[in-house]
Formats: structure tokens, sequence, C-alpha cells
């Protein structure tokens, strides 16, 4: 068994010459678009201030009742400084660990979704309380607080979709000597395929469900129960998974086709096997990107099939019968160089 190669190494070093450039345009502009949302919302606040009360509602307990009060610029300067905060985290996150595409992509919506959500926040709770002079009137209903958390989820899907993918780019050299390789005939076909799904992080997800579903009927707020659906949802996208191995390289896709991935045979340096520990390799279950860059499909602790691709690239799933996997998808590779 192999394990993932460390980070730092003369090739990665020359491959990050590759997608860094990518990564810096992508972080630039999401980020402003972040900046911009909130400087929107921080402009609305400025517009609205003579008719707000001089301490506005900023927050609610669990009954819908106002418990926190603040001034109404005081509330803007906060939405201004957590999306700057955010974005400087997503955009470090883009720019040190986007050697794949999936992770630029998932870093730009995170930067244009921080700065829509603090926008809808600070106009959403704003706005039933022109007119008023003494914020303790104010209720908040949880309509507002769903479309505040759903609507910025537009345009972080906008951002990913237009970051742009990665180029082609084959491999030059031949898949190494000692890599395993399935043993075939020419122009014999075959298939790989397997279903990885469950492991701890779909308990936690179970949990997060049933909590929210909980506290929406405790309080009376019914349609916060699209909460927990949305997140089952989530999960479903994330703890479900088929892998295929076949002549056109890897796929993996989730049960309901998003997230996935396509890695081609033509750009698949070696494939082997190697032991995954979520936690301390990837920071957790699900769709991961570690420290290093490295993409992950991380279920469960264990056995993984791991593909290092060209550009400094690595993509691992935990799955069973992981060596048959990447003992074809050499042969493949193999096949694809002299095709």
């Amino acid at each position: 068994m192999t394990t993932a190669p460390p980070p730092g190494t003369p090739r990665a070093a020359s491959a990050a010459e590759v997608w860094r450039p990518r990564a810096r345009r992508a972080m630039a502009w999401s980020s402003l678009v972040g900046l911009l949302f909130a400087l929107g919302a921080a402009a609305v606040v400025l517009a609205w201030r003579d008719e707000l009360p001089a301490q506005i509602a900023s927050h609610w307990s669990g009954s819908g009742a106002p418990d926190g009060f603040m001034a109404p610029t005081a509330i803007a300067l906060v939405g201004l400084a957590t999306t700057i905060g955010l974005c400087a985290l997503f955009a470090a996150i883009g720019i040190t660990q986007g050697a794949a595409a999936s992770t630029r992509r998932i870093a730009a919506a995170g930067c244009v979704w921080s700065g829509a959500f603090m926008a809808a926040i600070v106009v959403g709770t704003l706005a039933p309380q022109r007119g008023l002079t003494d914020a303790s009137q104010v209720e908040l209903s949880g309509g507002t607080m769903l479309a505040s958390i759903l609507l910025p989820l537009v345009p972080a899907g906008i951002a990913a979709a237009l970051v742009p993918g990665d180029p082609a780019m084959p491999a030059r050299q031949p898949v190494p000597d000692d890599a395993p390789r399935a043993e075939l005939r020419d122009g014999e076909r075959a298939v790989w395929l397997r279903r990885a799904t469950g492991g701890p992080g779909l308990a936690v997800g179970a949990v997060a469900v049933a909590l929210t579903a909980l506290a929406s009927a405790l309080t009376g707020e019914w349609t916060m129960l699209v909460v927990p659906a949305v997140l089952a949802a989530l999960f479903a996208t994330m703890f479900a998974f088929t892998v295929r191995v076949d002549a056109t390289g890897l796929t993996v896709r989730s049960a309901v086709r998003w997230p996935g991935t396509h890695v081609p045979a033509r750009e698949v340096v070696r494939a082997s096997v190697t032991q995954v520990r979520p936690l301390r390799d990837y920071g957790g279950w699900g769709w991961r990107t570690a420290r290093d860059g490295r993409v992950g499909v991380v279920l469960r602790s264990g056995e993984a099939l791991l593909v290092e691709r060209t550009g400094g690239r690595s993509f691992a799933v935990t799955v069973d019968d992981a060596a048959d996997a990447a003992a074809l998808l050499n042969a493949m590779a193999d096949r694809s160089r002299r095709g």
C-alpha cells in the first residue's frame, strides 16, 4: 500500500504554478462580489437610518422576542466586518488549496454566499423595523430567516458555475512500472463499479436534521421545517456515492448526481491504495479538501482509492475493493497512452 505524496515535493511545487494564478483570479472577483453585497446592505442601512429606531433589534430569543439591540450603523459595520473575515477565510482556502477546480468553485461560492447572507440578514431584520420608535415591538418571522439562508445560495451557485474548470492536462510519462495493473487483452473491455455510503458523517447528519426539526416544532415556526429538509437533501448528496472505473477513467458521483468528478484516464499518473483517517487527513467526512489541496470523498476511515493525476492534483475515495479499482485504472491509463 502507498500513502499520498507529502506536500511540498518538487512535482507539486512546479504544478502549483499551473493552477495558482487561476485560483487568485477566482478568489479576487468572488471576494469583490461578496464585499459588494455587504456594502450594498450598508448603503441600505444609511438610507433607512432616519426611519429606524435609535436602537434596532439585532438578536431574537427562541420565542421570537427581541433580546439584543444596537445602533443601525453598528449592525452595518458588523455585517461588513464579518463578510471581510469570511471572504478572507474562503479566499485563503482557494489560493492555498485550490489545485482542483472543485475546490476553487467551493471557495468562490463561499465568498459570494458570505456577502449575500450578511446582506440578507441585515436588510431582512431592518425592513420590519422601519417606522417604529421602539424596536422591542418588532416580530421576526421564520420566513424572513429562511429567505436569508436560502436566497444567498442563488448567487453562490452562479459564482461556482462561473469558475472555469481545469484544462486538459494529459500525462506525458508512462504509468510507473511498479504500479499495480489488471491484466487485459487487447481490445478487452472491463468496468469496476461500487457504491460508497454511510459512515459517521451520516449519523451526524441525521442528528442535525432531527434537532432542527425539533426546534421548528417547539418554536411553532413551521416554515422553518424547510431547514431540516434542506439539510436532509444536503447530507444525501454528501454520503452516498457511485464509484466507477472504465476505459474513460474514474467517475465519482453522489446519489443525486451532484457533486461529482471525473478523472480522465489520460490524466492518471498513478492509482494506488491508501489508508485514510478522516479527521487527521481531511478534517472530517464528506466531500473534503485537505490542507495540501488533495480532494477526497471521505465517508469512513480505512481503505481508499488514491488517484494521483497531472497538475499536482490528487483524488481519494473511501471504497471497498480499492486494490482492484487501482489496478484497472492503471491499466486503462496505460491503454490511453497507447491510444
